[in-house]
């Protein structure tokens, strides 16, 4: 019994490698997937033998990157995912909306919508029962059955609790919305899954490049909030009860600013575009950041007083970038990661905070480690979530449903439905 167990785990192991393959480097070639994989021709053949007859693969033209035969014969074929072989639905929660991303097997979106939906207030206590009756019509109108879908995957700001589906706490939704992925389950007999926006940034890092964003990496966001997705030896960082990593709520000084979550003294409450406004404006510490959440043009309109020069707006960059170095002084004292990736709307004024920034890592870190990890500035105008939520589902689907060969049947669409493209 033993042997047959560990002969099927190796054989989900191989289909699982296979499928990665091909996700990561496109349409190719047996020899090329054997080159890939390190599998040998034998079992390359016997596994996408059967990824063929269940319709997780399809043969494709062999494109220009692909190896050629030499002199004359029968070209090789190529080897693709099945676009058809299943879909994923990605949500994307943030303040009063949510945005539907639809995409194939092969990671295409194919469509996206904008709802505008009740977070906060009175209301919000109808936000699951809405979001299931948004998800149903979705799917009706664009006459998908809800068998296709194999996965739902919700991405929300705040801290989750995996666990239960519930929202322990967020900047745009309120806790009392309940457990969020179980209900939507049960409703739409779709596998549902939720976790924080910022860990889906981290996913999009590592499958848009697994070598420079592998091993032990962060990515923070800035913007609205402060927030961490964490990747440790490979794997992203979920913690025991899924919530992940936590920075922008770590203490940066004892009794200091009101932060958002209600607590004082957070990396955020110096960091995060409410902070810098309240600091440029000299407003009391202790005023809520409800009270004074600026939009993201009056954002763009301190960043050029700031740069024209304007004292007490460049100090309160300053601070922002003090109370940041501080932060990731922690983190790289903690984990040592290779390296530290900042993105955001806030990273448009990462200039203005980068000399607190310094500051605050010399002051706060042994100069020989900080060294060691590298930091970069991402394009604030790069869409990291919507690349996430997707690649995080497609890799779990990989591994979790098509990598073991009693999955259940794929069904293909008849007649196939025409590609579409995708809504802004």
């Amino acid at each position: 019994m033993q042997s047959k167990a560990d002969t099927e785990l190796v054989r989900r192991q191989n289909r699982g490698l296979v499928l990665g393959a091909l996700r990561r480097a496109g349409p190719l070639a047996r020899v090329e997937l054997g080159r890939e994989t390190g599998l040998s021709p034998a079992t390359i053949s016997a596994i996408t033998g059967d990824l063929l007859a269940e319709h997780i693969l399809v043969t494709a033209d062999i494109d220009e990157r692909a190896e050629r035969p030499l002199g004359r014969g029968r070209p090789r074929v190529a080897l693709t995912l099945n676009d058809e072989a299943a879909y994923v639905l990605g949500v994307k929660i943030s303040l009063n909306s949510v945005t539907l991303l639809l995409s194939d097997y092969s990671g295409h979106l194919r469509h996206s919508h904008h709802y505008a939906v009740a977070t906060m207030g009175a209301e919000a206590t109808g936000f699951v029962a809405r979001l299931i009756e948004i998800i149903r019509g979705y799917l009706v109108e664009r006459a998908i059955s809800p068998s296709r879908v194999a996965e739902i995957s919700i991405a929300i700001p705040g801290t989750t609790d995996e666990t239960t589906g519930t929202l322990l706490w967020s900047p745009v939704v309120a806790v009392e919305v309940g457990p969020v992925p179980g209900p939507v389950s049960e409703a739409l007999g779709i596998r549902a899954s939720m976790t924080n926006d910022v860990n889906m940034m981290a996913q999009a890092l590592h499958s848009r490049d697994p070598v420079r964003f592998g091993g032990t990496f962060a990515t923070i966001f800035i913007a609205y909030g402060v927030g961490m997705g964490l990747y440790i030896n490979g794997r992203l960082f979920t913690g025991a009860y899924g919530s992940g990593a936590e920075f922008g709520h770590a203490n940066h000084m004892p009794g200091g600013a009101l932060c958002r979550c209600g607590r004082r003294g957070c990396v955020e409450a110096y960091v995060a575009d409410y902070a810098i406004y309240r600091a440029v404006e000299n407003l009391p510490p202790d005023v809520s950041p409800t009270e004074i959440d600026p939009e993201p043009e009056t954002m763009h309109a301190l960043e050029l007083r700031a740069r024209a020069g304007e004292d007490r707006v460049r100090m309160a960059y300053h601070q922002a970038g003090l109370a940041l170095g501080y932060g990731l002084s922690r983190l790289i004292a903690l984990l040592n990661p290779q390296r530290v990736a900042f993105t955001g709307r806030g990273v448009a004024a990462f200039d203005l905070m980068e000399a607190g920034f310094r500051a605050g890592l010399d002051e706060g870190l042994v100069s020989e480690l900080a060294r060691m990890t590298e930091v970069e500035v991402l394009s604030a105008e790069d869409d990291l979530v919507d690349v996430g939520i997707l690649a995080g589902a497609m890799q779990r689907l990989d591994r979790e449903v098509f990598a073991s060969s009693d999955h259940d049947p794929v069904v293909l669409p008849k007649p196939s439905a025409a590609r579409e493209p995708a809504e802004a």
